[in-house]
């Protein structure tokens, strides 16, 4: 199983709904909520190429995006093989 990790904060209502996805789909993820760690918050925005929204979703380390773009991609049929691709 890939290392997906998830940066999360807990108002966040998109954040609940790409973890949903991500659960549904049995993948074992790593949250971070940056809710109140402006240390934390800072290293997503760095590892993100500047995008400051949450949820930001990384796949072995790779960038994927928000709820909205891992939504796309797993209706592109694209999310698992990415997913397994890294196995």
């Amino acid at each position: 199983m890939p290392r997906v990790e998830i940066y999360t904060t807990s108002y966040c209502p998109f954040c609940d709904r790409a973890k949903a996805l991500l659960r549904r789909k049995n993948v074992k993820f790593e949250e971070i909520d940056i809710t109140d760690e402006p240390e934390l918050r800072e290293e997503m925005v760095e590892r993100a190429g500047g995008r400051r929204t949450v949820p930001e979703v990384f796949i072995e380390g790779k960038i994927i995006g928000g709820y909205e773009e891992l939504k796309a991609l797993d209706e592109a049929n694209q999310l698992d093989a990415l997913l397994t691709a890294c196995d």
